[in-house]
């Protein structure tokens, strides 16, 4: 979340900063509450502070009534303190972070600038199929019996993508790891307070999280929910950072509000499996820090030998608390473009750099050489989202015979070169 003093005193930036990144919230309303909440809170503490004076001396009887009279007007005024702070927590956990200089304001979420690209899209000289024709023609995934067992956009890997799986982990794994990320096996759930303090929306009309009935439980959506609270309420030594994870989990998503969007085989799911990078730096390293997850998840992916672009995320397509966003488009010959027509990117991988928005909400600070306290700077990135890199794997590498060969680097992982029937 955002310092609210940062706020007060700078209220047309955020509120121009609040418009540029389409955020839903009333700053004016949330500045009102603010003020409502801090009065009531100075007249707790003037009613406590009262009260502490009073008790100091043997009191009389009636100085005994009048504490209990204060004790009373304190009940009240945390009573109606109660629902004001309620407020006032979901308007500021609204407000987005602040948006790194660079970034390009723009309304259109599609209009991310390409900053660099690698390799032409694959040009065959047969029709290409898309992931889900291969897939089942080669009998790699079950669509329709994962519906019947959970549902919709649910699936089942088999036979060679199954063995795929694990071995895209642990080349994911083994790059990043040589770059000094300790790895990680993470929970598949998380406290509610978490996710709000990392900025994820558990609870909102439209929602990507799944609930857990009856508790403050959420299945995960990614790894960084969970790497993000590893150190919650905990303050680092300035020789510790930067702290550099790498973590394996299962993502769950309800995929709300993705009616229209391509979704095709296993695109678009509520579950998969992802590795996720997570840093945790001091503020004057963030940039850096930064350009190391995106050269960590361009090295796996030209390892793959998979075209790719980068994009860097516009104003409207910035996520509540990116401060800037990377995101890395796979080619995919299978997926259909605007015309219609098929080829076409698609976000593969994403790293975003938080700044202290997320250490705020967390209370994750560091200790400085020197004895100062201030807040980290925390970041994550994809290093595999398996589904979709399988889906690029398989479009991408399909020959005309209608096998599939693996890219170089995975064979040391695998007893297998090509996939056919």
């Amino acid at each position: 979340m955002l310092d609210i003093r940062y706020i007060r005193e700078n209220v047309e930036e955020i509120k121009n900063n609040t418009k540029n990144r389409k955020a839903d919230v009333d700053i004016d309303e949330l500045l009102k509450i603010d003020e409502e909440r801090r009065g009531l809170l100075q007249k707790i503490e003037d009613l406590r502070a009262k009260r502490n004076t009073s008790s100091k001396t043997k009191p009389s009887t009636e100085e005994i009534e009048e504490i209990r009279k204060v004790g009373d007007e304190i009940k009240t005024l945390e009573e109606t303190l109660r629902p004001v702070e309620e407020k006032y927590q979901k308007l500021l956990l609204k407000v987005p972070n602040l948006t790194h200089p660079e970034v390009k304001v723009s309304d259109d979420e599609d209009d991310n600038p390409i900053v660099e690209t690698h390799l032409e899209p694959i040009k065959f000289d047969f029709e290409p199929l898309d992931h889900e024709e291969l897939s089942i023609k080669l009998d790699l995934i079950d669509l329709a019996r994962a519906a019947k067992v959970s549902g919709a956009k649910f699936y089942y890997l088999k036979n060679e993508l199954a063995v795929l799986e694990f071995a895209l982990i642990q080349y994911a794994l083994e790059i990043v790891t040589k770059h000094g990320f300790t790895p990680f096996v993470t929970p598949d759930l998380a406290k509610t307070e978490v996710l709000e303090g990392l900025g994820f929306n558990p609870r909102g009309e439209s929602t990507q999280i799944y609930n857990i009935e009856n508790s403050d439980l959420s299945l995960i959506g990614t790894a960084e929910i969970t790497m993000g609270g590893y150190h919650k309420d905990e303050t680092l030594k300035e020789k510790e950072l930067p702290k550099k994870y790498v973590a394996v989990s299962h993502c769950f998503r309800t995929e709300a509000g993705s009616y229209s969007k391509y979704s095709k085989g296993i695109f678009r799911v509520h579950q998969f499996t992802k590795v996720e990078m997570f840093e945790y730096v001091k503020p004057e390293e963030s940039e850096n820090a930064h350009k190391e997850i995106l050269n960590i998840e361009k090295e796996i992916f030209s390892g793959l030998t998979i075209p790719y672009r980068v994009v860097d995320h516009t104003t409207a397509d910035l996520g509540t608390p990116a401060y800037r966003t990377f995101d890395l488009e796979a080619w995919m010959p299978g997926k259909p473009n605007k015309e219609g027509e098929r080829g076409d990117w698609a976000e593969i991988t994403s790293t975003s750099n938080c700044i202290d928005y997320q250490s705020r909400g967390l209370n994750i600070k560091f200790e400085s050489n020197d004895g100062k306290k201030e807040l980290v700077h925390m970041l994550n990135g994809t290093a595999i989202a398996i589904g979709r890199t399988l889906i690029a794997i398989v479009e991408n590498f399909q020959k005309k015979d209608g096998t599939i060969s693996i890219p170089e680097v995975l064979h040391k992982y695998l007893s297998f070169k090509i996939i056919s029937r």
